[in-house]
């Protein structure tokens, strides 16, 4: 993969700029040294690195909109960062552009208990918001694995969902207003306290864009009050593929659990050595059900469904009995990624989406590719709604397994798309799989997408480089919609 060929003139620049935007920024809110700058030359797609050529910690909305005023101005890319978890290179530096660091947006600036929700700033870790209100009995519903450091901004740009997203919902089902700066300074307001709003659906629209379209400087979210009983189930099978069926046999019986997650073989073991969770390690697959809600209707679903895990050669079948055992069984998976990290010196986490019927082809599928690769995967899923998270490990020092790693990946998505599915469903576009979207989309369909970046962002400033395989002019992209037709383009940028 390339990003764009760095503008010389514009790093020729770079010491006006960064003076110019240290009269925005006072004080230490400009970063231009190499040695400060290596702490964020990657995100959580650590294969991928390059130093910004400069990174500024704006503390206002005035101060965000004074700098993207500027860089339009002046022709300056900015390239958009929360904590840097993303793990699709959404918020990989460009070597000529400024990187926009909206750590200091970090307080939560009402709490609404009487309208179920919250003002936050983006920089707000997602759990940070649960622990703002669960005094009071509320939580926020989304809950990524990272939740512990990923922040609220975040996941408004990767639409981020997380173990319980089956029955509440991802990112965009949970956020009410925004606060967003447009490249040339505008400062926007969508949604508010309310739970719909008149006109385009631009809080949608926004929502999973990657700091493509525009920089979020505050979010309203939806806070859901605890459920009356919460419960888990631990099932182990002695296949995968009658994992996958049996999580097949739950929804087609009409029944939406809260959380449905399922780890095979080498992640059930990972996260086992990592926490001590109680799992079974005698089986193939493991898969966690929470249940929730009032008492009579837990008991009637535990119930239910472990008569449809019997019915599909459940080995072993436990059920909470109170809440931290729940807490435990699901201790496992929240840290499944880290768990696996001690096994294998690298691993590329890949985020696919498909149908569930499909889930026992994939993975049969999935362990071919894994003889043909010669690499280990350890499989986690959003089982509930399809989401794949493999895990492929890989050694970066042994000459050409980072490239085996990346091509066994790409086969991966290309067969969640052959079989319904899509590139990705929570982790975004990004760098990673920005070359991987003509499976998806064709020609057309990119283009219409671009247009929408146009109108946003004429001079593609805002994290240029990101999620189209090929950047086409604005003026050029309305030449095209205009003659109906397709017209070359021998000068653009491959990247």
């Amino acid at each position: 993969m390339r990003m764009p060929d760095p503008d010389l003139a514009v790093l020729g620049r770079r010491a006006e700029i960064a003076a110019a935007l240290g009269r925005i920024v006072p004080g230490e809110g400009v970063i231009a040294e190499v040695d400060e700058l290596k702490a964020y030359e990657s995100d959580g797609l650590t294969a991928y690195r390059q130093l910004p050529m400069i990174a500024v910690l704006p503390e206002t909305t005035d101060q965000v909109s004074q700098i993207l005023k500027y860089c339009q101005e002046n022709g300056v890319k900015v390239v958009p960062r929360g904590a840097g978890t993303s793990l699709s290179g959404g918020a990989l530096p460009l070597a000529d552009g400024i990187l926009l660091a909206m750590g200091k947006f970090n307080r939560i600036l009402e709490v609404d208990l009487d309208n179920r929700c919250a003002v936050v700033q983006p920089g707000v870790t997602n759990l940070g918001v649960t622990k703002a209100v669960e005094h009071a009995g509320f939580y926020y519903a989304p809950d990524p694995s990272s939740q512990i450091a990923c922040t609220i901004g975040g996941n408004v740009a990767e639409n981020s969902g997380g173990v319980h997203c089956l029955k509440y919902g991802l990112t965009t089902n949970n956020l009410l207003g925004l606060e967003a700066v447009l490249i040339d300074g505008t400062v926007l307001r969508i949604g508010g306290k309310h739970l719909d709003s008149e006109a385009y659906d631009m809080l949608g629209l926004l929502t999973g864009s990657e700091g493509l379209l525009a920089v979020v400087t505050e979010v309203t979210v939806r806070l859901l009050k605890k459920p009356e009983t919460a419960r888990a189930l631990l099932f182990g099978f002695p296949t995968s593929e009658q994992a996958g069926d049996c999580v097949a046999a739950i929804i087609g019986a009409g029944i939406i659990p809260g959380g449905m997650e399922m780890m095979d073989k080498p992640a059930i073991h990972a996260a086992e050595a990592f926490v001590n969770a109680g799992y079974p390690l005698d089986v193939e697959a493991l898969l966690i059900v929470e249940l929730d809600g009032p008492h009579v209707e837990v008991d009637y679903l535990v119930a239910q469904i472990t008569e449809i895990a019997t019915a599909n050669g459940v080995l072993t079948s436990r059920v909470s009995t109170n809440e931290e055992e729940r807490l435990n069984f699901w201790a496992g998976r929240k840290a499944a990624f880290p768990a696996v990290g001690r096994i294998s010196p690298d691993y590329y986490c890949m985020d696919g989406t498909i149908p569930r019927h499909k889930l026992p082809l994939v993975l049969r599928r999935m362990r071919e590719m894994s003889e043909k690769y010669a690499l280990r995967v350890a499989n986690v899923f959003h089982a509930g709604d399809g989401n794949l998270h493999p895990l492929i490990l890989y050694d970066a020092n042994e000459p050409g397994e980072l490239e085996r790693a990346e091509d066994f990946g790409s086969d991966i998505l290309k067969l969640c798309v052959e079989v319904g599915g899509v590139l990705t469903g929570e982790h975004g576009v990004g760098v990673e799989k920005r070359d991987l979207m003509g499976t998806m989309f064709t020609e057309a369909d990119l283009n219409q997408q671009q247009r929408v970046k146009c109108a946003f962002d004429p001079a593609s400033l805002l994290n240029p480089g990101k999620m189209f395989p090929e950047l086409h002019r604005c003026a050029e992209l309305g030449r095209m919609h205009i003659h109906g037709g397709k017209m070359p383009f021998p000068d653009l940028p491959r990247f």
